[in-house]
Formats: C-alpha cells, structure tokens, sequence
C-alpha cells in the first residue's frame, strides 16, 4: 500500500517537473522576429549615440495638435534678410526722388521689396499680358488683371472679334522699364511702371488681310502701368502676385 503510494507519488513529481521545464522552455525561447527586433533596437541606438546633440533633438521634437483651450504659440517667422533693401532702393536709378520715398514707405510693410526684382518680375508679367491680349486669351488675363482692367481688355476682345479680326502679333522684347511712381494707400501697393518694348504687330480683317500695323516692321511701344498687391497684414503678404490695376498712354 505505501509501496504504492510512493510509486504513484513518483510518477506525479516526475510529470509535474517534466511540464515546468518545458513551459520554462517555452516562455523563454526567442523566435526569429524577437531576434530582428532586438537588433533593430541596438541598431537605433548606436545611431542615436553617434548622431550629433543639436540634430537628435530637433528631430526628436514633433508638432502635436492641441486641445482648443490651450494657446497655439505662432510659428516662428522667416527670417528675411532685410539689411541691404534700404540701400538696394536708394541705389536704384530714378528721375523723381518721390519714387525712392514711396518704395522706402512699401518696404517698411514688406521687407522683401527689391526694386530690382520687382522689374524684372513686371517685365515677364508685360510679356504675357500683351501676349494673352493679341491672342484673345482671357483666362491667362483674368489672373493678372485687377477686375476693372480685366472688363475693359475683355471688352476690347470681344469688339475685335466681332468684327472677325485678329491680331497677327510677335513681342520681339522690352528695351527699357522703369519704376516712375511708388507709394502705399491704406496697406495697399502701387508701383507704377514705364515700359518701351518692341513689337511686330498687324491687325487682320476676315479675309486676312493687314488693316492696320505692320507685319513685317519692328515698332517701339510705350505702356505705362500700374502693378498693384495689398500688404497689409501678414496674410496678405503671404499672396506675392501683383495685378495690373490701371493703364495709361504716355503724355
């Protein structure tokens, strides 16, 4: 009977250590991915150490959006390189001293003024204005246009086309343009601009022949124009287009 009993005690002591070693063995074995994933971990650590300060904790830094009753703090501000606008505008070239004032006056809202910049800027917006006027093309205009000039060239379109003409026109290139007038009316810019440019331009009537211009001759054009961009506020300023707001014959 105790023989017995011990017997079947045995037996149950060795079934009993047999399952702990082969739960423990279970419990403790690593598969291939708990590999991988190891070494992907060391990995990222070594390169965090050898990454520099400044640069681990820039990128460890990310932008979270916050719960409405916590302040957003505004992003910071480009910085514009400012210094030498002042003197790029007194050195730029110009008949009236007025025109210096006025750009010095648009410059204290708008930083990134440069009179230089801005012509050349003018000069391609000229280009593709006449272009887009000879050829009838209304929607490149109405995205450079103010919406009075946009009528009054739409109009214009419109007249020649329903007398079946057409404008048979090259822009050869603009030989000068200048600033002539500047100033800022309740945070809003003009800048008003003298271009000489050359063109070949005809007007043909239906049958195709020139009723006006010369197909063949180079002419000089004088145009003088006005660019106009609010600057107000900083939204504002975030739009960078200028629209042509005015056109005048010179005197």
């Amino acid at each position: 009977m105790n023989g017995q009993f011990d017997l079947i005690t045995l037996i149950a002591l060795v079934v009993a250590v047999a399952a702990i070693i082969k739960l423990r063995s279970v419990l403790g074995q690593r598969t291939d991915e708990d590999e991988n994933r190891v070494e992907r971990l060391k990995a990222r650590e070594r390169d965090a150490a050898q990454r520099p300060a400044t640069e681990t904790a820039s990128a460890d830094v990310i932008s979270m959006p916050r719960r409405d009753r916590e302040p957003v703090a505004p992003a910071p501000a480009a910085e514009v390189a400012t210094p030498n606008i002042e003197a790029r505008i007194r050195a730029y070239p110009v008949q009236d001293p007025a025109v210096t004032t006025g750009l010095l006056e648009i410059a204290k809202l708008d930083p990134t003024l440069d009179p230089d910049s801005f012509i050349a800027g003018a000069g391609r917006a000229y280009e593709m204005i006449v272009s887009a006027f000879a050829e009838g093309n209304r929607r490149a205009l109405k995205d450079l246009l103010s919406k009075e000039v946009y009528d009054g060239f739409s109009a214009a379109i419109a007249e020649r086309e329903a007398r079946g003409e057409i404008i048979d026109q090259q822009f050869v290139g603009i030989k000068k343009a200048e600033i002539v007038e500047a100033e800022v009316k309740t945070g809003v810019a003009f800048v008003t601009v003298r271009f000489v440019s050359e063109l070949i331009s005809a007007t043909r009537d239906k049958a195709g022949e020139v009723i006006s211009g010369d197909a063949q001759r180079i002419r000089d054009v004088t145009d003088i124009w006005t660019f106009s961009r609010d600057i107000s506020s900083a939204k504002a300023r975030g739009n960078p287009n200028w629209r042509l707001v005015a056109t005048q014959a010179p005197n």
